[in-house]
Parts: C-alpha cells; structure tokens; sequence
C-alpha cells in the first residue's frame, strides 16, 4: 500500500508534507503527530481564539481543522515515521509531499486572437465577448448575497471599479500582504465578481453584486504551495463561501493519479456546502497534437475542471483535456483574450488561459446558488445541466459551454 505520493522530494523543496486526517480525529492525530515524528502542530481551531502568533510559536506545522488536513515541515525521516503510523490503522490516512503550484496564464499569440472584438454582437457592445457567449446580459442574477472566494495573486484595493465593493483580504503567503503584486489575481477576480458598468470599457463582471472573499496563496511572482492554496480553502469554507475559484495548477503526467488529500479536502468542503472550482491547465499544444491532461488539483473528482475555448467556441489551443481516467474536463468557460480588471496603473488587461475561463464558471456559479439557492453537488448539477452542448467531443468540452441562469 502506497502512502506516500505526489512529486518526488527533489521535485518541489518545500521541505513540507501534506498529512490527511482521517474523519472527525483532529486531537488524536495531533498527538500522534508528535507521538511518532515529534512534531508539535498547531490548529487553526486554536489559532481563532489564542491568536495566529500565540498558536504557531514554535510548531512545525498547522492543521487546517475544517478539512482535516496538516502541513506540516518535515525532515524525511520525520516523514518516514508518519507515513509508518498510516499502516497501523490510527488516525493518520495519508501523507503527501507538497506541490509547487502556479497562476496559469498562456500566451498570448493564441489562433484566436482579435475573434472576440470580432464575434461580438453590436447591441451588447457594453459587454465583453465572455459575458455575451455565457448569456449574462439576458440573466435577472447578479449574485448579490452570495460569498465568493478567489484564491490567487491578491487583490488591488485601490482599483476605482471596486471602490463601493467591500471585499474580504487574506494572504496566506510568508511574507507578503494580500495586495496583488503580479495582476493575475485582480484579473480573475474581475471576471468573476467585477461591475458591468466600469470606469473604462466594456462591463466584465459575471457576479457584479456577489461578496468578494480574496485570497492570496500565490506570491507576487506567481507561484505558490498546496499547503498556502488549503489554507485559503480552509478560510473560505469557514467563511460560509458558496464557491471557491481556483486559476492555478501544477501540470500532471498521463495516468498519473490526483492527489488523495486534495480530493478528501474538496469533499469535506461540499460537506460544508463549498464548491471548488479550478482550471484544467494550459499546457496543451493542440496545433501540434498534443494534448495534454487535466492538471493539479482539478483532476479530483470532487473539484470541477474547467477548459477553455475562443470567441468561434473552439477549444483553446492550450486547453487541457480528458486524456485518461485520472482526470476530467468538466465543463468550458471564455479563455482566449479576456478582458478584466489589472494592478494599477494598467487598471486594466486582455489575457489567456484556463485561468480565465475558470472565473467565468465561479462567476455563472454565484448566480445559479443565488437564484435557486442550490449549494455544492446541486450546483455541480444546475451548472452542467444548463450548459450550452458544444459538437465538440465531451473529453474536450464536459458539459460544454457555462451558461447564465
């Protein structure tokens, strides 16, 4: 029995693990924890009422209790000894490495490029060509009620289209605030949650009057852990978010299999009424023939996967696809030459990728569960049910095209 999987330890120099719980054992597992490995973990159960610095002095690590998941720091024989106490049965279920992960943005030289501006219908002009092919002009939702959480680079609080929005910061990046030093991560939030009527340009907001819940977990740089993209899911699923938006990955290998503890940790948050949304990745080279395999972690079952097509809703030339059972496109969303909010001075930015695709998705999610109040599996359900069938192949495309309730 295989315990310990994810990337070989050469492959990420977090010097971290990734340690599964087993259900409702978060005491039991901190004491064996520290039992076998010596390993001192604080909890965020604790962290609320004695203070993140008070909890953290001198641990090697935290558990995010509402997933039941540690991260812990680890020499290898520490983590030898974990993986052992697995097999015996206790509360410990798995341990992984820890991924490096990054913000997934493609090029953009993609075939597509100018189709959107191109493809637009003249009398929604206001609108970008994403919001048109979703149908968000001919939708009464606005997600007004409903938290969203986008986990990415930061947010820009001084962006003059947010100015009467209240949003929620949190960084869980060593070192950095949660001000959004790179765009990516202002970018989708505007996609998701950004106003239709903006200073500048075309409206490009999908939930315009949801709750913004913004998250940093990737540095200003771009990359970023899995241990800093569970604790942003921990704080949203403990904020009462609705959903989770993911435009970050890691790239996977033909059958390589997802991650167990992501997995545990996305069904653990539906539990809680929470659905994680991530992107599939960009790393196909569909002119050149390949296509490439979901990516981490939207290769979990329980996070739904999205690609990307253009304005000719074509399946973007980057867009990952279903290449074997370990993981599967669920669902397409607008990826090529996106328009959105950026860090300021720019204020705004066109870019591609299934980074981009994937806030049109949370976005159409924020108004499903705001006007049928449906949450977690229901929202899966209503999302690929009112998906718009594309006569592209379904390994390419899932459901098809997001559309607006």
């Amino acid at each position: 029995m295989t315990t310990m999987n994810g990337p070989a330890e050469g492959d990420t120099g977090t010097g971290r693990y990734l340690v599964l719980l087993q259900e409702d054992s978060a005491a039991a597992g901190l004491r064996t924890m520290e039992r076998v490995a010596g390993l001192r973990v604080a909890s965020t159960a604790d962290v609320s009422s004695v203070g993140a610095a008070d909890a953290l002095r001198g641990a090697n690590g935290l558990l995010l209790h509402e997933l039941g998941v540690a991260v812990v720091r680890a020499e290898p024989d520490q983590a030898d000894f974990l993986t052992r106490a697995v097999g015996e049965g206790g509360p410990l279920a798995l341990v992984e490495r820890e991924r490096i992960v990054h913000a997934y943005t493609a090029p953009s030289t993609e075939s597509g490029e100018g189709q959107g501006e191109a493809l637009a219908d003249p009398a929604q002009a206001s609108l970008t060509w994403g919001l048109q092919a979703i149908g968000a002009a001919d939708s009464t939702a606005t997600g007004a009620g409903i938290r969203v959480a986008v986990l990415d680079t930061g947010f820009t609080p001084d962006h003059p289209d947010f100015a009467d929005r209240d949003v929620e910061v949190r960084s869980f990046v060593d070192g950095e605030d949660a001000t959004d030093g790179h765009g990516h991560g202002t970018h989708c939030i505007g996609t998701a949650c950004g106003p239709r009527e903006p200073a500048q340009g075309p409206g490009y907001g999908v939930a315009h009057q949801a709750e913004i819940y913004a998250g940093k977990v990737l540095s200003n740089s771009g990359t970023g852990t899995d241990g800093d993209i569970l604790s942003g899911i921990a704080w949203a699923v403990n904020s009462g978010c609705a959903v989770v938006s993911l435009s970050l990955g890691a790239p996977t290998r033909p059958g390589e299999p997802h991650s167990r503890t992501f997995e545990t940790a996305a069904r653990r948050a539906m539990q809680r009424n929470t659905l994680i949304i991530a992107a599939a990745g960009n790393e196909s080279d569909r002119m050149g023939g390949v296509v490439a395999p979901v990516s981490h972690p939207a290769n979990c079952p329980s996070i739904m996967a999205v690609g990307a097509i253009d304005a000719a809703k074509e399946v973007a030339n980057f867009s990952c696809g279903t290449v074997d059972p370990n993981g599967a496109v669920d669902i397409m969303g607008p990826g090529v030459n996106i328009h959105s909010s950026w860090i300021m001075p720019e204020q705004y930015n066109t870019i591609s990728g299934t980074s981009m695709a994937t806030p049109h998705v949370a976005g159409v999610a924020a108004l499903i569960a705001e006007q049928h109040g449906a949450r977690a599996w229901e929202l899966w359900a209503r999302l690929g049910q009112n998906g718009l069938r594309l006569p592209l192949p379904s390994t390419d495309v899932g459901a098809g095209l997001v559309q607006a309730p």
